[in-house]
């Protein structure tokens, strides 16, 4: 009885902590946002009720509706580009090469620097009299550009650069599906005569499978939820062009004190990652690509 009763508190200690901290930081924050988004809350005063007034109002609002689109957009553009080119650097120091441990290095290097130092520095690259872009397109001919204060090329501009940051990411988790491959099956597909071309289309990609659905779902999801680069870079302009849904929360609550539209927004934005992320596990992660 002794025994069973310290397996019983030791068991309960080690179950209850981690128990405890979701409790406290993960369901209760999302619970109090459920019920803040049917009020009106300001932080001075008392929440107040208003029932589905918030919601009425996000239908309406033209700038919300923006940032959805520019959510879209970014992420459109950002998840696939992202992933094709982390899949070709995988795929590139995935080979037997002189000093392939530093390129893995330096290629990885973007993820670990702080994302607000890496914006700041893109700025400096972005500016339109002494960056680094606009000299390079100088030397080609090129007139300059306004990347960052420009409707049409400010999106564009945090776009390159997020792809730049999560390159290296990617890069890992396709490497790690890339090395899972047997070799033997690429020796038996050239024994049969298959090329490098049918390799890839026939044994690397359908074996990469699972990598690719993961890599695709926490793409969106972090496409969806952009904020730290649009803040920095641009915040939000010019003309909202570049406002997003997290920014737009974020400006809700905390410039305008609007925290129950803002949860309102929030929830908006949980059920449209819910419905994505159930969507691209339809269309992407099937049985039959798992064999």
């Amino acid at each position: 009885m002794g025994l069973n009763r310290q397996k019983i508190i030791l068991g309960s200690v080690f179950l209850g902590l981690p128990l405890a901290w979701l409790t406290f930081f993960v369901v209760f924050p999302i619970l109090l946002v459920v019920y803040l988004s049917f009020t009106s809350y300001d932080i001075l005063g008392s929440p107040k009720w208003i029932g589905l007034l918030n919601y009425e109002d996000l239908l309406d609002d033209d700038v919300f509706w923006t940032a959805v689109l520019n959510t879209a957009y970014y992420t459109i553009v950002t998840v696939p580009v992202g992933m094709a080119l982390s899949l070709l650097l995988a795929l590139f120091i995935n080979r037997r090469l002189p000093g392939v441990g530093f390129f893995r290095t330096v290629y990885y290097a973007p993820v670990v620097a702080p994302l607000v130092t890496t914006a700041l520095v893109w700025m400096l690259f972005y500016s339109e009299t002494t960056g680094l872009f606009n000299y390079l397109l100088a030397l080609f001919g090129f007139s300059p550009k306004q990347w960052l204060s420009s409707s049409t090329w400010a999106m564009p501009s945090v776009i390159i650069m997020s792809i730049w940051k999560g390159l290296g990411f990617n890069m890992v988790i396709f490497l790690a599906g890339l090395q899972s491959i047997p070799r033997e099956l690429y020796e038996a597909a050239s024994l049969d005569g298959a090329g490098s071309t049918r390799s890839f289309r026939y044994i690397t990609l359908p074996l990469l499978a699972p990598s690719t659905v993961y890599v695709t779902i926490t793409s969106i999801i972090a496409s969806f939820q952009v904020f730290s680069q649009v803040f920095v870079m641009t915040g939000g302009g010019p003309n909202n062009s570049t406002t997003t849904i997290v920014h737009q929360i974020y400006r809700t609550a905390f410039v305008h004190l609007e925290v129950g539209y803002a949860s309102a927004m929030a929830l908006a934005l949980f059920v449209i990652l819910v419905a994505v992320s159930m969507v691209n596990l339809r269309l992407v992660a099937r049985k039959e690509i798992y064999g």
